[in-house]
């Protein structure tokens, strides 16, 4: 199955003339290309990441409504650390700020957004 996640681009920047960047799924934080949408997206943009490339931008609520629907189509218990991704995501009390601490994902022990 394939499967675009949305994120929020924390960090954009060139590595040796590539657009790459850091995406936050929710907590979840994760290096991702962004060629494919790097003249449409700013920082605190969302977009669609699919096996580690951004390949669409889209809006917050879009974003949030497509969190809704993998929680309700049960596709989030299949993939844990989505799944956590998107109740947090649902927490947020105001744009891009989730309530409560989180990790930021990013270590050894964090899932890979590919796996």
């Amino acid at each position: 199955m394939c499967l675009g996640i949305p994120g929020r681009i924390v960090e954009m920047r060139h590595d040796t003339g590539l657009p790459m960047g850091v995406v936050d799924f929710g907590g979840v934080r994760r290096e991702v290309c962004l060629a494919y949408v790097a003249d449409e997206v700013s920082v605190g943009d969302y977009a669609i990441v699919h096996v580690g490339f951004a390949i669409s931008k889209v809006d917050e609520e879009e974003a949030h409504r497509t969190y809704q629907v993998l929680r309700e189509m049960g596709e989030l218990e299949e993939l844990s650390w989505i799944r956590e991704a998107a109740d947090a995501a649902a927490s947020v009390d105001a744009p891009g700020r989730p309530t409560g601490t989180q990790s930021d994902g990013v270590g050894p022990s964090a899932p890979r957004a590919d796996a």
